[in-house]
């Protein structure tokens, strides 16, 4: 009995550290994002928020667009999650439930398509949209992400443990395609969206490669793109407002995972099963 006593200890030990590990980054940010340049750098660090947080946020205000940056980075990340989702779910349900010539190739290459690196991809999705004449616009920053892969795959497998005998009984009661999909198989779906939706908007939220290739005007900038430019070399950076943008740009991320966690795990792990 003591033994697994002393068992449970370590593993709430270990838990504990490995909490604090994880934890530590992000109260290190908001506590900075409160102190002074000289406080951020002081030995021994600062580890008590203090006060200074408007002065950060009302300098960072008038020095940088970062109100646009929010609203830009939720546009962009909104539309391509929406989009992301219903598009998946559609070509998932195809897949899963839907028997057709040239359904294996297709889907095998969806497959290869997960496989290739985003950098790979980024001078022929360039041209592409300097080709549209999109470029610095918000058409170059949705158009490539209006649909992922990742998306197809994971809504695919989900769709797969949906009872066929639900469908061919919806069939037999005279709901069509489209009114079997909607009706039926997407409120049941729900779980699985919301963690394709949460990696959605993960990905898009953190995306910086892609909008630093195709976006130039300040109006334009996302998140990201703005805490790059404001940690420029030959510039002198201003941390603490640095600190509060990326405190700012962490928060709909926390608020989105708190409110669909409980989606997120039941939706990575229904599909298991069968695959």
């Amino acid at each position: 009995m003591q033994k697994r006593e002393f068992n449970k200890l370590l593993l709430y030990i270990f838990a504990l550290v490995g909490v604090t590990i994880s934890v530590f980054p992000f109260y290190w940010m908001f506590t900075a994002s409160t102190l002074t340049e000289s406080q951020i750098f002081k030995v021994p660090p600062t580890l008590v928020p203090d006060g200074n947080f408007m002065d950060n946020l009302n300098n960072l205000t008038e020095g940088w667009p970062i109100w646009s940056a929010l609203i830009n980075s939720l546009v962009v990340s909104g539309i391509t999650t929406i989009t992301t989702i219903f598009f998946s779910a559609l070509a998932g349900y195809a897949f899963a439930k839907y028997r057709f010539k040239g359904r294996e190739p297709l889907f095998i290459s969806v497959l290869l398509i997960m496989m290739v690196p985003t950098q790979v991809m980024l001078v022929p999705m360039f041209i592409i949209m300097m080709n549209f004449n999109w470029i610095d616009s918000y058409f170059a920053l949705i158009v490539p992400y209006l649909v992922t892969p990742f998306g197809v795959f994971l809504m695919r497998q989900q769709m797969l443990a949906f009872p066929d005998d639900l469908i061919e009984a919806a069939k037999i009661d005279g709901c069509k395609d489209f009114g079997i999909f909607f009706r039926i198989v997407l409120p049941v779906m729900k779980p699985a969206c919301a963690a394709l939706g949460i990696v959605t908007f993960m990905h898009s939220w953190g995306n910086f490669i892609w909008p630093l290739v195709v976006v130039s005007s300040e109006e334009l900038y996302t998140l990201p793109l703005l805490l790059s430019m404001m940690v420029q070399p030959g510039q002198v950076v201003q941390y603490g407002q640095v600190m509060v943008a990326a405190a700012i740009g962490l928060v709909p991320m926390l608020l989105l995972f708190l409110f669909f966690q409980k989606h997120f795990v039941s939706g990575v792990f229904g599909g298991s099963v069968k695959g």
